[in-house]
Order: structure tokens, then sequence, then C-alpha cells
């Protein structure tokens, strides 16, 4: 794992361990990267609580009660399903965050209005309101992915420091 992807985790563990919360992540085009990053830092048992991979529409729906209107209406990509993710997350674990990454990570799936790098993000705790954001990300698939993480990282840091 790259340094500052290492850097982004450790804060993050920090900030949740020392406010006594933990996270739960809802991934989708990032495969479980989040999860992994997280879950890499010595400790991360206190902060971190479970993690979801739902890549197919029909997990997002079983596993994280994404409805199915909202998968049709919006498509996958979109924020509103990344905060039906993060909701769902929440709803189904222990945690006080929960945050969900779903996105086009290429090399094939875009379109002229959700083109390769398009991902969606969303930030959740419990008794607030959910903050959803889209980011358009260049490079190949990896890059797409790597991006991605740290911009979930990234996101959940800022979002709890509001909280």
């Amino acid at each position: 794992m790259d340094d500052s992807l290492n850097s982004l985790a450790r804060a993050v563990g920090h900030d949740l361990g020392n406010a006594g919360h933990a996270v739960a992540t809802a991934e989708s085009c990032t495969g479980g990267w989040v999860a992994q990053v997280l879950t890499s830092i010595p400790g991360s048992s206190r902060w971190f609580e479970r993690g979801f991979i739902t890549y197919s529409n029909l997990s997002k729906r079983e596993l994280l009660g994404v409805k199915t209107d909202t998968l049709v209406r919006f498509g996958a990509v979109s924020e509103q399903t990344a905060r039906a993710m993060a909701e769902g997350a929440l709803a189904r674990s222990r945690a006080e965050y929960a945050l969900a990454v779903t996105g086009i990570a290429g090399p094939q799936g875009g379109t002229p209005e959700k083109p390769v790098g398009t991902v969606c993000f969303a930030w959740v705790r419990r008794q607030h309101a959910c903050h959803s954001v889209t980011r358009l990300f260049s490079g190949d698939r990896e890059q797409i992915r790597r991006q991605s993480v740290a911009a979930a990282l990234e996101g959940l840091r800022d979002y709890a420091m509001r909280r």
C-alpha cells in the first residue's frame, strides 16, 4: 500500500479511535480497497466495524437495502445510490459512521452522461444528514480506483471533523 493512503488511513483511525467511534464501509467500484486500507492499520479493530462489497445491483439491494426504484431511476452510479448504500451500511452495523463509494472505473462502462472516472461518494453519521458528492477522475482503472479510495477517506475525515 502506498504511503499516502496509509497516512490517510492512520489519520482517519486516529480521529475515530480518539472519539470512540467506528466506521462501516459500502463499496462497489473499489471492491473492498477502502476497507483493506483501513484494516491494514494496527489497532483498527477498535474503530473499523465492518465492510460491505456490493458490486452488483442485486447485492446493493440484498445487503444494503438499496431500493430497486433508486437503481432504476438514478442508476448504480449516482449520489442517490451512494447515499442509500451509506445509510444501509449504517443501519446494518453498529458503527457511528458509514461511507459509500460507487463508480465507473473503466476501461468500459462509461456513457456521455457518466463517463469512465465518474465516482459517487456518501458519508453519514447516526442522527445526522448524509453528505454526498460526485467526482470525475482520470487515468486508467487502477488510478481511478486509487483516487476513489483516497477521496473516500479524505471525505470521511472532513465529514467527521464537522460533526
